[in-house]
Parts: structure tokens; C-alpha cells; sequence
């Protein structure tokens, strides 16, 4: 059998403020218990990338020669992560219609 490499998630602070953000629009919207589906579902996908960190596509609006930045698509959202030679870094929630200059600010997002 195959090894499959394990890295650590790690999630940022700008991750933690857009998921809150994200959880009180979809209860305004769609009530609690959606939101709170929503968020689960969520939850379990960025904890997966401990050792499916490549099985998601590259971030076309980061492009990079080893593919670090790579997103989950979740309907109209993108999580945005990032492959370190030891951790997962999860960087942002975002729409999908976020601007270009938003999505490209995750690059700078440190933890």
C-alpha cells in the first residue's frame, strides 16, 4: 500500500472571521439549522486536507510553479489553502464572486 503524507491544518484568523460572517448571513437567509449544515459541511471538508491537501485544484488567481495555493469550491464559495512542506494553511472563505484584488490578499495572510 501507499503511504499517504499527513500534514497539520491550520486555520487562520481571517478564515475564523469569514466562516462567522458566512454562518450569520445563511441563518438571516435560510434560518439556523441550514446554517449550521452549512458550516458542518464545511468544517469537514478543510479537516479532510490533512492528507487530501492535493486533491483539490490549483487557485487560478494564485498561480504558483508548485501549486501551494489551492481552493475547495463549496457552491458559490471558495476556500482558499495553502500547502506548506509541513501544514495545510487554511487562508479564507470567500464568494466566488469576491474581486481578484480580495482573493489575491490571501497570499498575505500569515499564521
Amino acid at each position: 500500500m501507499v503511504e499517504i503524507e499527513r500534514k497539520e491544518v491550520r486555520i487562520s484568523e481571517q478564515f475564523d472571521i469569514d466562516i462567522i460572517s458566512l454562518y450569520k448571513h445563511g441563518e438571516e437567509v435560510f434560518g439556523t439549522n441550514a446554517a449550521k449544515s452549512f458550516i458542518a459541511d464545511i468544517y469537514s471538508r478543510v479537516m479532510s486536507l490533512d492528507n487530501l491537501f492535493l486533491l483539490h485544484a490549483e487557485c487560478r488567481h494564485l498561480p504558483t510553479k508548485n501549486k501551494t495555493y489551492r481552493n475547495i469550491i463549496i457552491g458559490s464559495y471558495l476556500i482558499i489553502y495553502r500547502i506548506t512542506p509541513v501544514n495545510v494553511d487554511v487562508l479564507r472563505i470567500l464568494h466566488s464572486h469576491s474581486s481578484i484584488k480580495r482573493i489575491k490578499s490571501s497570499r498575505q495572510i500569515k499564521l
